[in-house]
């Protein structure tokens, strides 16, 4: 495809998103994740860990969506009283994940540092889970390390440990929500709420036709979509309007596992593999195409009920 042609076709596609109300089974899917687990973000006053993660599987489970959900064991000891959360989550039938023990960022680590962070979680995943696959890793910050060889040394040691790396597809940063969120509450600024709910839902809309819009133009159809999202108050607040949201543009829900059973995950569900661009943005950079434009520039949460 010239680049005229692919031009033409972004703005076509930026400009008529998905469908509403497409036939199950026809239109894109999504698969769920959330990241942080079992303590997101500061507690809005009012607010329990274990709350709302009730509430986002109450949404989860009225709209039949899976998800996973990746945890940093550190909170348990920062937060004992979050730690009932992951039962719950469990409970609910939904899998766990690996988010390293820490939350640490590879760019600021060693390999062997980084690794035992992964290994450090994994006695509290076995006991939460049982004989269920456990062996799936979110990457911190999304952060493969500072330089290739990092990257490859993590992705070497992951392969040898049967690891399979949850990518994310989509995104619309709903942790920089959460924080102003908190603040907000504190205040008792209802406008200030509604505004912040308003920016949210317009965020996810926004990110979920820009996803479409580059997995059209790389590759003529939907590739199934990984959601990231985080376990925060606000996202528990939001989860009844966003899964409402992406019903009405025509999504499905499925699970990671289904997702990334698709070619274009093939590289991170096997980390032995010679890595390839596993997100959109990555892909269409890889093919000298420019992604189109993120959700809007996010400084202004920092003022946000100060």
């Amino acid at each position: 495809m010239s680049r005229l042609l692919l031009a033409l076709a972004l703005g076509a596609l930026a400009v008529a998103p998905a469908q509403a109300h497409e036939k199950p089974g026809t239109g894109p899917v999504i698969a769920f994740t959330f990241d942080d687990l079992p303590a997101h973000a500061p507690l809005p006053q009012g607010d329990t860990r274990v709350g709302i993660v009730a509430g986002i599987l109450e949404a989860l489970d009225q709209a039949k969506a899976p998800a996973v959900g990746f945890i940093n064991g550190v909170q348990t000891e920062r937060e004992p009283a979050s730690t009932p959360s992951l039962k719950a989550w469990r409970d609910s039938g939904r899998p766990l994940g690996n988010h390293t023990w820490s939350h640490m960022n590879l760019a600021a680590a060693t390999p062997e540092q980084f690794q035992d962070e992964i290994e450090r979680n994994e006695p509290m995943l076995r006991e939460l889970t049982g004989r269920e696959d456990w062996r799936w890793l979110r990457y911190p910050y999304l952060s493969e390390g500072d330089t290739p060889e990092k990257r490859q040394a993590v992705r070497g040691w992951l392969a040898a440990h049967k690891y399979k790396i949850a990518s994310v597809t989509m995104s619309f940063n709903d942790w920089a929500f959460n924080e102003p969120y908190a603040r907000c509450v504190a205040k008792g600024d209802q406008a200030a709420i509604a505004d912040l709910e308003t920016r949210w839902l317009d965020a996810a809309a926004q990110e979920a036709d820009r996803a479409r819009t580059m997995s059209k133009a790389l590759y003529g159809r939907d590739i199934p979509y990984v959601l990231l999202m985080h376990a925060g108050a606000l996202d528990a607040r939001m989860m009844p309007r966003l899964l409402r949201l992406y019903r009405d543009k025509g999504f499905s829900f499925t699970t990671l596992a289904k997702a990334e059973a698709d070619p274009f995950y093939r590289t991170d569900v096997d980390p032995g593999l010679p890595p390839e661009p596993t997100t959109l943005e990555a892909a269409m950079r890889a093919k000298g195409l420019a992604p189109p434009p993120g959700v809007p520039d996010l400084a202004y949460l920092a003022q946000v009920c100060r």
